[in-house]
């Protein structure tokens, strides 16, 4: 505990000095102030966290973390548990969306074995095996405090091995049979959000099968008594492994002033935790996009952040957050290729009309 709270204890927030130099910069530039709207917001956020006006943010890493839950064993997932590390070889392989889509933003893809029931060999492979998946929350604790930990740790050591290797900026990604599960369980237990709300379709489950993950989330809450107050214990007794795992990329990700792109719904419940954990970490989170899970929203409105995309995405994996890499690379391009009203001979706006 002692090691985590030092790292929770060196975040610290945005450089307000850059964000004003950002600001000044694109007033000068050719348009309306403000008129590329979302894209100036990331320009700021950018120059304030690598304390830079305009950073060269062109290494980019997705970091999926994979973990196995027990609590699959109450059957509130539409695919069996194999299908976790299936797809990890597929990530391995290169032939999953989340490779896809980061080939195109000319990202990396790196995956970590943080807790998969299966041991897996493969020489691409980050093994860093917390334990060979969670326990059933309906029954049990999800994992212990030590466990949960170490998982946060696993994931900053891998930001801060990846900021070593020249890494600039850092997508969320993770895959996991029954993670849906453990998000809306965090985000019930952290909010007042009923369960109802909180829990979507996940893999594509039905209406029979949606109520019955609801009323195994309900069991999880009550057998363990989440506090609200402490995240630390809602994430040992309802969360997962990978989740965990992304908690710590998050801080890792704040620590070395590092950007850090968020996926969807259960990056999302990691950047909760994190943020619980460390309310200036959400100073770091860029929001990709809104997932069609339900709950998503609702953690996102806790947070105070609004999505870049609506694309009714809910695959998981960083493919919403690999997408978000290529409006970072617009809203640095508009910061360093964009002619200003002075360099281009254009007129400025009307200082009565702009200040009326």
């Amino acid at each position: 505990m002692q090691e985590l709270n030092q790292i929770i204890q060196e975040i610290n927030p945005l450089k307000e000095e850059e964000i004003l130099k950002t600001l000044n910069h694109l007033n000068q530039l050719t348009k309306p102030p403000g008129s590329l709207g979302r894209l100036e917001d990331l320009a700021k956020q950018l120059s304030g966290i690598t304390e830079e006006l305009i950073p060269d943010l062109s290494k980019k890493a997705v970091v999926v973390m994979a973990g196995d839950h027990g609590v699959c064993e109450e059957g509130v997932s539409a695919f069996p548990q194999e299908v976790t590390p299936q797809m990890v070889y597929n990530f391995l392989d290169g032939g999953a969306a989340i490779n896809v889509l980061a080939r195109q933003a000319g990202a990396e893809v790196f995956c970590v074995d943080i807790g998969v029931k299966e041991p897996l060999q493969h020489p691409n492979l980050i093994s860093k095996k917390v334990k060979p998946g969670t326990n059933n929350m309906a029954k049990q604790a999800a994992m212990s405090k030590d466990e949960a930990i170490q998982a946060i740790l696993v994931g900053v050591q891998v930001v801060e091995d990846l900021v070593e290797k020249g890494y600039s900026v850092i997508a969320t990604g993770e895959m996991g049979i029954g993670n849906t599960t453990a998000s809306a369980a965090i985000l019930s237990a952290l909010t007042e959000i009923d369960i109802e709300h909180a829990v979507g379709r996940g893999t594509g489950i039905n209406d029979e099968q949606w109520k019955h993950k609801q009323r195994v989330i309900e069991q999880a809450l009550q057998m363990n008594q989440p506090d609200r107050k402490d995240a630390l214990d809602v994430l040992t007794k309802v969360g997962g492994l990978e989740i965990a795992g992304m908690v710590g990329v998050i801080l890792g990700a704040a620590k070395f002033r590092v950007p850090v792109i968020i996926d969807g719904f259960i990056s999302s419940s990691a950047a909760l935790i994190a943020y619980n954990l460390c309310s200036t970490s959400v100073q770091y989170m860029i929001p990709s996009h809104l997932s069609q899970e339900q709950g998503h929203q609702f953690m996102l409105q806790e947070m105070g952040l609004t999505p870049m995309l609506y694309l009714d995405m809910r695959l998981g994996e960083g493919t919403g957050a690999a997408l978000c890499f290529q409006l970072v690379d617009a809203a640095l391009n508009i910061m360093s290729e964009m002619a200003t009203f002075q360099s281009a001979g254009v007129s400025g706006a009307n200082e009565e009309m702009t200040n009326s």
